[in-house]
C-alpha cells in the first residue's frame, strides 16, 4: 500500500526489486563510457564501451539508451538497458546540450562534422 491509500500496481511492485539504486545522470548527446560485464567461458571480465548517446527509449525497468562510436571507421552502435546487472556503471565524459531527443543524423555525419 502506498502511503496515500492507493494500492500500488503489481507491475511496479515486481520492478522494484530488480531497480537499480544510483541510476547516472545523463542525457542524449552526453559522451559516455558504459562498463559492461563480459562472460569467456568460466571467467568474467569489465568491457568498456565509449561513444555518444543517440537515444533514450522506455522508462521503469525497460529503459534502454543507444550509443554510438566509430570504431576503425565504421560507425557501431549499441542498446543498453538502463537496469540491467550486466552494465556495471555509466560515465559521463562530456556533457552536450542538444536540441532533439534523437540524434539519429549523426549517421550521416563523420569526423568533426558531428559537434
Amino acid at each position: 500500500m502506498c502511503s496515500f491509500g492507493e494500492e500500488m500496481d503489481p507491475i511496479e511492485l515486481v520492478e522494484k526489486g530488480w531497480r537499480k539504486e544510483e541510476v547516472p545522470e545523463f542525457r542524449v548527446g552526453d559522451m559516455v563510457r558504459v562498463y559492461v560485464k563480459v562472460v569467456e567461458g568460466d571467467r568474467t571480465r569489465s568491457q568498456v564501451f565509449e561513444g555518444v548517446v543517440i537515444g533514450r527509449k522506455g522508462s521503469g525497468l525497460k529503459q534502454t539508451f543507444t550509443v554510438r562510436r566509430v570504431s576503425y571507421g565504421e560507425g557501431v552502435e549499441r542498446k543498453f538497458l538502463l537496469h540491467s546487472p550486466n552494465v556495471e556503471k555509466v560515465e559521463v565524459v562530456k556533457s552536450a546540450k542538444t536540441r532533439r531527443a534523437k540524434l539519429y543524423y549523426l549517421r550521416r555525419k563523420a569526423g568533426k562534422e558531428k559537434f
